[in-house]
């Protein structure tokens, strides 16, 4: 059987070589990283052993020790290798960063702005992980990373104002503040303003995300940051993500108020448990003693429900 022949009469074979000798530069090429964006749930320790601890939220920084943007805090992430795929590049750039590995992450968004990293044109294609607070390996700088902490995420709703969009419609404008507080380090304080601008473009509501100040945080990372708090408060709502930052065993209490942080809002006790306990979770024989107010049940993840809801199943 002939072989298909383009119109410059080329087999397949020919039109790579003939690509590789004379087209494969004729365009300039964007570098292509990928940066990871982890979050992790972690308990303030209160003297009150009476109340519950509190739930917060924390991300996972690198200190760049090498410019562009020395000593500023950024994602583990770096440039991807020609003979890996994107999610192992991933991966080994956080083992090398920080230490961690044997992580599920999943695919966030792509950054492309054309200005965003004064080395080159760079295309990032971001991860998001959750790793529960006991999550097994120690966290070491390394790579060129000089250093690697946990941070305080405190992302705060300022304002919200309307105004007429370039093409006259309507544009909801919210400005958040986000705080990062180095857990090992109170002082060591970063900070953005950012507004995210909700437009309706072809009957779709679309958001953009923009960075209006920043200190501290590397590069476009502060807006990656605020791009993966806002998936993340969206799929609490519709998944079982909020599982993936749990312990093994935990109780009804201490899952409110994870979902309570995520969602940046309080949620009515008996409400909240007749939305999870049918099907989410499943009784342990574990309970919580000692600790100053009535032994609470401990539960853990059912990784079945979505297949008992199908069938009917209990």
């Amino acid at each position: 059987m002939n072989e298909l022949r383009n119109d410059k009469n080329q087999t397949l074979d020919e039109f790579l070589i003939d690509y590789q000798e004379n087209q494969l530069n004729k365009y300039p090429k964007p570098s292509v990283t990928v940066d990871t964006l982890i979050f992790t749930v972690k308990e303030k320790r209160t003297s009150n052993y009476r109340k519950l601890p509190k739930k917060q939220l924390y991300v996972l920084l690198i200190k760049r020790k090498d410019h562009p943007c020395i000593g500023q805090w950024a994602l583990p992430g770096g440039f991807i290798n020609m003979d890996e795929n994107l999610e192992d590049s991933a991966l080994r750039e956080l083992k090398e960063e920080t230490n961690l590995d044997e992580l599920y992450v999943e695919q966030l968004y792509t950054f492309g702005d054309k200005d965003r990293d004064q080395r080159t044109r760079i295309v990032s294609v971001s991860y998001m992980a959750l790793i529960p607070e006991n999550h097994e390996g120690e966290l070491r700088a390394g790579d060129d990373a000089s250093d690697a902490q946990w941070f305080k995420v405190d992302f705060q709703l300022n304002e919200q104002t309307q105004r007429l969009g370039s093409n006259n419609g309507m544009e909801i404008v919210q400005s958040y503040l986000l705080t990062l507080t180095a857990e090992e380090d109170k002082e060591l304080v970063l900070n953005a303003k950012l507004d995210v601008i909700n437009r309706i473009q072809h009957l779709n509501l679309v958001k953009d995300l923009q960075i209006m100040e920043v200190a501290g945080i590397a590069f476009d990372h502060a807006k990656i940051i605020g791009y993966g708090l806002e998936r993340l408060k969206n799929k609490v709502e519709y998944t079982d993500i909020v599982f993936s930052l749990m312990p093994e065993t935990f109780t009804l209490s201490e899952l409110q108020q994870v979902y309570e942080l995520l969602l940046c809002e309080k949620i009515y006790t008996a409400q909240f448990r007749r939305k999870i306990e049918p099907k989410l979770i499943k009784l342990t024989n574990q309970t919580t003693e000692g600790k100053g107010h009535r032994p609470a049940q401990h539960y853990s993840y059912n990784p079945l429900w979505q297949l008992q809801m199908n069938s009917g199943g209990e």
